[in-house]
This record gives C-alpha cells, structure tokens and sequence, in this order.
C-alpha cells in the first residue's frame, strides 16, 4: 500500500485479495473517497452500491496475469510512473526462467508495446514518466546493460551502459524526488555510483563516488544535496558500519563529508528521506529505534552528533526485532510508513506523521479478538472482522495494548552464548508465560547465519500453536549473519564458515544445560543458507537433536560451487567460498553437509521441503535426504522425508499455509510423542 500525490490530490495504492483467489488485485482510489470504501469482500468491483459511487479503480489482476505467465504471478518489482499514467512490473516466466518486463497504461488498462524486454533485474522511471530506464541481465543473470525505452515512441530502445566483465553488476535507481536517476557499478575490485539527469535521460552519466572494493552506494538528492549511506571503507580502513555522506550536487568527488560524527552506542542502520525530514532507523545494542530529523541539515557545522540535533525518538514496543520502510513514494508528504517487527507482536505497519510526532498503526492482526487493523475500514460500515486504527502519541507511555503486543501471555529473553572460540553469541528466546516449566519444554532453534542478513525473529501465527502447547522457541544470532556489523558477518563466511556452525551448536547446548529447553527435545530450523548451518551442526552432534526442518536448504556446496548446474552470483562465492581456491575448497568440504554425513549413526528425524524453482537446485536435498538414508541408522520413529513441490511456495499463500501446517504437524508428532 503506498500514498502518492497527484495535483494535489492524495491518491492510495493498495493490494487486496478477493476471496476464493489465489493472487492479489492491485488497486488505487482517491483518499478523500476514505470513510466510505468496505474493504475485502464488498465492493469487489470499487463500487459502493449504498451510495452508488465508484470507488476503487482496479489496474492490475493478477489472477489474470497468472493465466499469460504458465499459472504463475510472481512479481519482483513494481513501480508507478511519476505522472500516474503507467505501472512498470516484473513478472516471473517459469518455462523460461526469466523476469519479463511488463508496462500498462493505468487509464486504458492496456499493455505498452514496448519496451518489451527480458530477464529485467531493475528500473526507474524518469522525464516524468516518459522514460524507463531498465537493466537487463546475460544468461548467467548478471545485470549487464543499461537501457532506456521513450514511452509511446516508436524508436529503438538505447543502450547507455554495457560491462562485459564477468564480475561487473549493474544497478538502477530513482532517488526519491526523481530528480536524478543512480546507476551502481559494482565489481569485487570496486563500487562506482553515477547519476542521470532524469529530466534528460540521455545525457550521459555522471560519476559521483567510487571506492575501492564491494560496497553498499546508495544515492538521495535533497534540496541540491547529495546524500550517500554506504559502508565503504574510511581512509583504507575497513568499517562495521554504515554511515552517512553529503556533498553539494555540483561540488567533486573530493568533497563528500560526514553527515554525522561515529557513535558506537547508536548505529545507523537504514535512512530516508522526505522533502522536510530524514527518517533514521537506529540500534543500541539490541533496541531498535525510529527517529527523525527536520531538513535541511545546519551546515555550518560540519558532522555533527545525532543527539544534538535532537531527533524526535517514535516510542515502540519492549522487544523490537526489525523496523523496515515502505515504499514512501511520495517524497512531499509529512507522513512515512514502516514495519515494526517483533517476536511478540504481528507485524505492525504504522504511519508515521512527521509534522507533529505522532504514528498511527494502520495494520495489525489482532490475535486476542481474531481481528485485524485494517487502513480503510470505517467502524460503522466495516465487517467484525476490521476495527479502526489507533494513534499513539510521541509522549511516553504505556503503549503495550495499543500495539496489540502479546506480552502479557509469552515472554521473550536474551542471552550471551559463549562460543567454542570464546565470541559472545547473541541468542533470543520465546515462550509461554503459562506453560513454561524448567527442563521440561520442547525447544525449536532457527538459525541463519549468512549474506550479513538479520535473522527473521517476527511473530508468526502458525507458531502460536506450537507456544500454546509449551514449546520454547529459540534464534541464534550466529556469525555470518546481520546485527553486529560487517565483521560479524566477516567472521562467518568463506573460510570462517565453521564459525556459524560452532555458534549455533552453542546456542543449542545453551538451551539445554540452563534448563531452557528438555535434553533430547530440541528441534532445529533452518531456510536456505540457514539449512546447511543447521544440517552441519546434525552432522557434528546427531544426537543434539531429535528433529530438524530444512527449508529449500543449500546442502552440497562442493558441487554447487564447482560446477553451477543454476547461475550463481559474486555475493555466493565470497560468502560460501571459491573451490577453485585451495583453502576456499578444504573449508568447503569440511562444512559441506552433503560430504560429512556419518556412518551407522542414529540422526534426527529430518524434513527437508524444496522446490523445482529454487535457486539452489532441488537434487541437492535429494542427494542429502538419500544419503542420510543409506549411511545412517534406520530408526521408524525418526523418518527422513523429503517434501517437493513444483509450486513458487513463497509467492502462493494455500501452500504457504499447508506446508506450515505440515511442518507443526511433523514436530508436534516427532517431539511430543513418548
């Protein structure tokens, strides 16, 4: 869901599922139409029968576009043109195994016949909506040409960049006031940033930073500033964090300076700004925080401390596991919305009105009355099922029943995990306040661990039943992952990979010996890179636990790196290891799953659930769920089944909720069975 501004006239994006279908229908209306629009069910067609308005303008059915794409609608961008005339999309062809490139007319509800482009990996819309600018990828997906299509023209699409090095990437974006377009050009020698005048797409490019090795560049524009947030290196000094940069439009590459001085008691995690004030997502230790900061900044002053500028701190909830932002496409408005997670709470998205302070939740699941915030419901008219949204005040106070936090019925702690080497491993658990028995409740740990990625630490519904019944769930926080930096995340890749291993081992004896969770009761999770952690530590101590749940897993990294069946990327080499380096390779065979599975050992009961569409290759959980099967000991009680679909199960919420179903199933029977 999104605002966006027209004429000034306030216009709202949102999606919405018709019932009985699988796909969303994306959607847009006026926002003074808002008291009198009935979400979901009625009016399916944006037509309000009591006052015989239309409301609701439907642009894109995705019912229907699943029909053009093999029985799939898998979309991987999506962005409304500047005027409001088109809607730039990607969508998924699986017999190809590409990203199609797809622009409607939002008036006629009409595809454009160009550009008619594949294997499309990024956009940006530019001249007001008269030009995209598109990057496509080669066989090996490697975005590697940069285009840009005039809308409605009939001339050929021009080709401004093109990098014909294997380990060059390129990148494209709009900054927020779409008055400049960022191309990123990153290497692993290098990271350079250029901007288009987006009123002149064909202008040319113009270099605004560059650095030595990989980093993350991302550009804002702000009044004839430019404002950098990356993590490149400092004075050839490596840094753990990201920081902010600005200089002047006009001004060299020489002159990029800080925007505010090091703190290591408050990094800046994500920044974003408006036309009156930057948004800042911060953390202390492990608090999450959301302030704000009124542009323009005093440049008089040169860097300066974020407490001096006094920012305005969004009281949130105790126990805040991420904070992410939306969209917030319109760059004039006072108010931005977020995400605030929390292992406590569902997902709250939450407006946030810079002018006074002030956040209001505009969606949230409301598990206690079984029902759901809702943006656009109006009590009056509205089903049981939505009640209105709730402003909470920037003043201090107890906010717990405002956010509909769960508090009062689970709990959730922290602890340090002291590793086999020492390092301090943050881990995070989750119980039930009624249930909780010492050394007497079942435990499932999730783990990551890898591409410097947050650990997903969010409430999820389908785990309240398995809180319910007494279980103590558990998140480790393991090296290679996010949250302590790039050298965290360093000490955890590569050769270092076995450090992720060893941290989650940690965590899981931790859990055991405090009494945290019954011996022999433990379960283990793990998604993608997540599942080798998990599947290594099963190889290191079989007996650790007595099931594990393996997600689309990445079991067999010497193969998979030597002879890539599926295109890899840079990033999966510099975080698993190049095999055709010595140490790389004996690293490599020393974690890989599939080649340390033990002989005539009694392992866990095991679920691993893969996909023909993965990117990591369904054979690999074959390969390993086989040779499980025919090396270890054979035990009925501790099946080894494998679970594979031909379905895009992130992108179908039926099997979404059946696959849930059957992995609670499978641990409720495997753990609470005598």
């Amino acid at each position: 869901m999104g605002f966006m501004v027209n004429n000034d006239r306030y216009r709202l994006y949102y999606r919405r599922v018709e019932e009985g279908k699988q796909y969303p229908v994306l959607c847009r209306r006026l926002a003074s139409l808002n008291e009198e629009f009935i979400s979901q069910k009625s009016p399916s067609a944006g037509f309000d029968f009591t006052t015989g308005k239309k409301i609701e303008q439907k642009l894109v059915d995705y019912n229907l576009e699943a029909e053009r794409f093999g029985g799939y609608a898998y979309e991987e961008l999506s962005e409304i043109s500047p005027d409001h005339r088109l809607l730039a999309y990607t969508l998924y062809d699986k017999d190809n195994d590409f990203f199609k490139l797809c622009v409607r007319d939002l008036n006629f509800g009409s595809i454009c016949n160009k550009p008619n482009a594949e294997r499309v990996s990024s956009l940006a819309w530019a001249k007001n909506g008269e030009a995209l600018l598109y990057v496509v990828t080669d066989q090996n997906k490697r975005p590697c040409r940069l285009y840009c299509s005039m809308i409605g023209s009939n001339c050929k699409d021009e080709l401004l960049l093109e990098e014909t090095s294997d380990n060059v990437h390129i990148g494209v974006r709009h900054t927020k006031d779409f008055k400049y377009v960022t191309v990123n050009i990153s290497s692993p020698m290098s990271s350079q940033v250029f901007l288009i005048n987006a009123a002149n797409p064909l202008s040319g490019l113009t270099l605004v930073w560059e650095c030595v090795a990989p980093a993350n560049c991302i550009v804002e524009h702000h009044q004839g500033y430019l404002y950098l947030f990356t993590d490149a290196a400092k004075d050839g000094h490596p840094v753990d964090n990201h920081y902010l940069l600005s200089k002047a439009v006009q001004e060299s590459l020489t002159e990029w300076k800080n925007v505010f001085v090091d703190d290591g008691d408050l990094i800046i995690d994500d920044v974003d700004f408006c036309d009156t004030h930057m948004v800042l997502i911060v953390r202390e230790d492990r608090k999450f925080r959301l302030c704000s900061v009124p542009l323009p900044l005093p440049k008089e002053k040169g860097s300066i401390r974020l407490k001096e500028l006094k920012p305005d701190f969004l009281p949130l909830p105790e126990h805040v596991s991420q904070i992410s932002p939306g969209t917030n496409y319109d760059y004039y408005s006072s108010i931005m919305r977020f995400t605030v997670s929390s292992p406590l709470m569902p997902d709250a998205v939450v407006d946030y009105d810079l002018s006074n302070g002030n956040c209001k939740i505009i969606q949230q699941q409301n598990m206690l009355r079984e029902r759901t915030k809702a943006l656009y419901g109006n009590p009056s008219l509205a089903k049981s099922d939505v009640i209105s949204s709730i402003t909470i005040s920037s003043e201090p106070e107890d906010d717990s029943h405002s956010w509909n936090d769960l508090s009062e019925f689970y709990a959730c702690e922290y602890y340090d995990v002291s590793s086999s080497d020492g390092t301090t491993v943050p881990l995070t658990i989750v119980y039930s306040r009624a249930k909780r028995k010492e050394a007497q409740n079942p435990g499932l740990l999730h783990v990551h661990g890898a591409y410097g990625e947050l650990l997903d630490k969010r409430w999820r519904s389908e785990l309240k039943s398995l809180l319910d019944r007494g279980w103590v769930l558990g998140y480790a926080d393991v090296r290679g992952g996010g949250g302590g930096g790039k050298s965290w995340h360093e000490d955890g890749r590569r050769t270092k990979k076995n450090n992720s291993i060893n941290d989650y081992i940690a965590c899981a004896k931790f859990l055991i010996d405090e009494k945290l969770v019954q011996e022999n009761n433990l379960a283990g999770w793990g998604y993608s890179a997540g599942g080798l952690v998990v599947a290594a530590a099963v190889n290191s101590l079989p007996s650790l636990f007595r099931a594990v749940i393996l997600k689309v897993p990445f079991l067999d990294p010497s193969t998979t790196l030597l002879h890539p069946i599926l295109p890899l990327n840079p990033a999966d080499y510099e975080e698993f290891g190049n095999p055709g380096n010595v140490d790389d390779f004996q690293a490599i065979r020393k974690y890989s799953p599939y080649d340390n599975v033990q002989e005539d050992v009694l392992y866990p009961a095991v679920m691993v659930s893969s996909s023909f569409t993965t990117r990591f290759g369904v054979w690999e959980a074959a390969k390993w769920v086989a040779r499980i099967r025919e090396r270890t000991i054979y035990d009925p009680n501790r099946p080894v089944l494998l679970n594979l679909t031909v379905d895009i199960v992130e992108e179908n919420r039926y099997m979404q909720c059946k696959e849930a179903a059957m992995e609670t199933a499978f641990l409720i029977k495997m753990m609470m069975d005598p």
